[in-house]
């Protein structure tokens, strides 16, 4: 693995011999206590080493005689991770720490009643130090958290000479920060491991011979060799041979796919019957799976708003809490009162249930095959009250189609006219010409025209000779400027297709205008319904923004059903309405696929990007479809809404319990083993609670499969065109 280790290391407390600093990692190393440890043991001078992941804090034990706090800290900044693949390993030696941990609180609790007296202070006292040692350095490092309180708890206990309360609550709490820990890493690990670039050996081509050889050191232009079995290692054009390629994965489409010669294929998708030989495009940290897998790595480094306040609540609480210990001490002299209520705080179940509520999510979204890149891009979409769609490419397919043959002569049909223009237009690849020439193939009587060579007038159209006659194929402008043919006859039909927004493929054969072909691109089959489903959801105002012509943008509007389309717009001025919506107090989802969707994608509350968008759409969004399936726009927003409604209920359940927990220790209607068991139980039933998320509802899951369905009715949409 290359570079360093920790992109920022900061020094929070020094004394003599010991140092704590705040350290992040840079993404794709290790991130386990037990790597970074192990690491920062080997440099000289150190004694001790002790990392807190969740709390990114690294202490340092020293020698003051070799080495000082500033150069171990240029020594840390400069480490490398070794490259090995242990975090498996740590992971279980770690756990095992921690087991090992609850097992001596476990095993001290059950021999108190028959230690001696004289031995049960110390035993205590020794089973409690970890927890003390963690409370002194949170005290001198952040103030009074729920560490001390409950150190203080533990104290006051083996004070009283409650030494079954005092071990009750270190093996409580030391069984309950294992859970919470493995709670909080299982969520981590769901996420990581979600999408990993795949490793170890792949076969390539190079001069003809197929040779096995590591993964990283695969190039762009190999020529990779997947059979049956094989995870593909690259991002690729298929060169050779066929399978069957699950691409569930990437796509969340669980049905194989033909691929051959040709096609594209895409890192981490599965060969499951066939052998492709695969031109590698991108390799490493740059094919899809890599790039998926460290968007997905950096959202972990991402806090949403509601984690942050959640975390400031709980930080605000703890006082409240000693407050409480506090006033029960002046009322009642009771100790034991004192000791229940210290128990119990609200920190670990808000700051810790939040974001393995939207790690969960994010997870659940990503096998749903929607990449949601941070808990704040899932956060702001649940705000969202307004949608902005861009049109090609999302709220159509992006492809054109036929749907009026009109001919103006009589001596033709419009079978006719279709194949006269696709006779012509076959030789010339440009969407309109691919629509055409697909026309004609749907036909009852598909028929060839034989012609002369085709002449191509850029930005014009197609012109031939059949039959000893002129046919030209284009716009209105090639066959009224350039070739003098007249549509004033025809001008009732012609503006009539143009107000339902369609585009005109004027058709002149003999200098006569013998008919118009119109097009328009096709809707995509679930837009009306993905429409309807948002305002099901909450959104107030649903807009389309296009550069297209307000003729065609307000025909799909009203199809639609849309409250409002601009047209003609450049791409700085989709970002400038998105500007103008947000200075009104919109909140914006913006959703679009182009490479001039970028500044609009980037410029709104949260941007989402299609499956076939580009890459810098891609890049620039916070969300991103990993299937071409427009429904899953709804299907996003639902489960941002329900994780909403998880965290909420979550934080009532947290507030309402502890609120519940120490209001009856404080009247004495709870000792501090009971106090102890309800609040740690609580805690971990909520992390489950949050662990488990919200999924995408059922009856919103099967409705975007369905194809096909009917059109909302669409009332009238207001047209602003530019």
């Amino acid at each position: 693995m290359d570079g360093t280790w920790f992109v920022r290391l900061q020094p929070l407390h020094r004394t003599p011999g010991r140092v704590r600093f705040r350290y992040r990692c840079r993404v794709g190393t290790p991130l386990d206590a037990h790597s970074i440890e192990h690491e920062v043991r080997t440099l000289k001078g150190v004694l001790q080493a002790r990392a807190n992941p969740a709390a990114r804090s690294l202490v340092v034990e020293f020698e003051p005689a070799v080495t000082d706090a500033d150069s171990l800290a240029a020594a840390i900044l400069a480490l490398s991770p070794s490259g090995l693949p242990l975090p498996a390993a740590d992971h279980r030696h770690s756990e095992a720490a921690r087991l090992g941990a609850v097992a001596l609180s476990g095993a001290t609790l059950l021999a108190t009643r028959s230690l001696q007296p004289t031995l049960q202070a110390p035993v205590a006292f020794g089973a409690a130090v970890p927890l003390l040692g963690e409370a002194v350095d949170d005290f001198l490092e952040k103030g009074i958290t729920s560490h001390v309180l409950e150190a203080l708890a533990v104290g006051i206990s083996i004070g009283r000479n409650d030494f079954l309360a005092a071990n009750t609550t270190s093996f409580l709490l030391a069984l309950g920060e294992y859970l919470e820990e493995s709670i909080e890493r299982r969520s981590d690990e769901l996420l990581k491991h979600l999408l990993h670039p795949p490793g170890g050996e792949v076969w390539v081509e190079r001069n003809g011979v197929e040779t096995l050889i590591d993964a990283a050191e695969l190039q762009v232009g190999d020529s990779v060799i997947a059979a049956t079995g094989t995870v593909i290692p690259v991002d690729g054009t298929v060169l050779g041979g066929e399978a069957l390629v699950n691409e569930a994965t990437m796509t969340g489409e669980g049905v194989p796919v033909v691929r051959r010669r040709g096609d594209r294929v895409l890192s981490a998708t599965l060969v499951e019957e066939g052998r492709l030989r695969i031109y590698a495009e991108r390799v490493g940290r740059q094919a899809a799976a890599a790039r998926i897998a460290e968007f997905v790595e950096q959202s972990l480094l991402v806090k949403s708003e509601t984690q942050l306040e959640a975390a400031r609540l709980a930080d605000r609480l703890v006082p409240m809490v000693l407050g409480l210990a506090g006033a029960t001490w002046l009322l009642t002299s009771d100790g034991q009162r004192v000791a229940a209520v210290l128990q119990a705080d609200y920190s670990c179940a808000l700051k810790l249930a939040t974001p393995v509520a939207f790690k969960a999510a994010m997870y659940r979204a990503g096998q749903s095959a929607i990449l949601i890149k941070s808990a704040k891009a899932l956060e702001r979409l649940a705000r969202a009250d307004t949608f902005v769609f861009d049109k090609t490419g999302t709220l159509t397919t992006g492809v054109l189609k036929v749907t009026d043959s009109i001919a103006f002569s009589a001596a033709y049909t419009s079978e006719d006219l279709t194949n006269l223009a696709a006779s012509v237009e076959e030789h010339y690849v440009h969407p309109i010409a691919e629509a055409v020439v697909a026309a004609a193939h749907r036909l009852d009587h598909p028929h060839h025209f034989d012609h002369q060579a085709v002449q191509f007038v850029v930005a014009h159209g197609v012109a031939s000779v059949i039959d000893g006659q002129r046919i030209v194929v284009g716009s209105r402008h090639f066959i009224e400027d350039d070739e003098g043919i007249s549509t004033a006859a025809h001008a009732e039909v012609i503006e009539r297709l143009h107000g339902e927004g369609k585009i005109l493929l004027y058709i002149g054969f003999g200098r006569e205008l013998i008919g118009v072909l119109a097009l328009t691109e096709s809707v995509r089959d679930n837009a009306a319904e993905t429409v309807a489903r948002l305002r099901e959801l909450g959104i107030r105002r649903i807009l389309m923004l296009t550069g297209d012509q307000p003729e065609r943008a307000g025909a799909l509007a009203a199809e639609l059903g849309l409250d409002e389309f601009r047209a003609g717009l450049l791409p700085e001025q989709k970002a400038e309405v998105l500007r103008q919506l947000a200075a009104e107090g919109a909140r914006i989802a913006f959703v679009g696929d182009g490479v001039n969707d970028a500044p609009a994608l980037t410029g709104a509350h949260v941007g989402i990007a299609m499956h076939h968008g580009a890459d810098i759409a891609r890049l620039a969004s916070d969300i991103t479809l990993l299937e071409d399936d427009f429904s899953r726009v709804a299907d996003a927003l639902a489960l941002a809404l329900a994780t909403r409604q998880l965290i909420d209920g979550n934080f009532k359940l947290t507030a309402g319990l502890n609120t519940s927990i120490l209001g009856a220790a404080a009247f004495g209607l709870l000792t501090p083993v009971a106090a102890s068991m309800l609040h740690n139980g609580s805690t971990i039933a909520i992390l489950l609670r949050a662990l488990a998320g919200a999924g995408l509802p059922r009856q919103s899951g099967e409705r975007a499969k369905r194809r096909g369905a009917k059109r909302s009715d669409a009332g009238p949409a207001t047209a602003t065109g530019h």
